[in-house]
């Protein structure tokens, strides 16, 4: 197989979706590993990139079918199943024992890691990064806020 039948094959603008999604979500997985929670980096590196294939395959399917002038097509139904799907996994990592739950963050984590993968597929590029960051700045500045003022109750000031 030749390099430009290669290129045929991949859509170079799929592999930067692609692309996008799992950098993007590394970003959340390797904050949430960094804290030891069960879901770290290659958990949201692939939650993200599955949301982004699941999006890209549909996108290929409505292009394809949007051929056939009698087809009704409801590309949303992707999304929502993905909503849906990434919703039971989150919960897989919610944990409770002896009256303490733990893992809500981890699953809420994932599920945004659905989202740009989602949004990634789609090719929202902006949207991909500023989930991103916005989600960096929740789970590491705002536990760095929560860390202080815990130290400060506990020390009594």
């Amino acid at each position: 197989m030749s390099v430009e039948e290669i290129y045929s094959w991949i859509p170079l603008v799929s592999v930067l979706r692609l692309t996008i999604a799992v950098i993007a979500a590394a970003l959340l997985g390797w904050e949430r590993e960094s804290q030891d929670k069960p879901a770290g980096l290659r958990t949201h590196m692939m939650v993200s990139l599955g949301a982004a294939t699941f999006v890209l395959v549909a996108m290929e399917m409505i292009k394809d079918l949007s051929q056939q002038s009698n087809l009704q097509i409801d590309p949303t139904r992707v999304v929502a199943g993905i909503v849906g799907g990434v919703g039971f996994l989150g919960a897989g990592s919610i944990i409770h024992s002896r009256g303490n739950v733990e893992g809500i963050t981890t699953a809420a984590s994932i599920w945004v890691a659905a989202g740009i993968g989602t949004a990634a597929g789609l090719g929202m590029h902006g949207i991909v990064f500023c989930v991103a960051l916005l989600s960096l700045l929740i789970l590491g500045v705002l536990r760095a806020i929560q860390g202080r003022f815990v130290e400060k109750a506990e020390s009594g000031e």
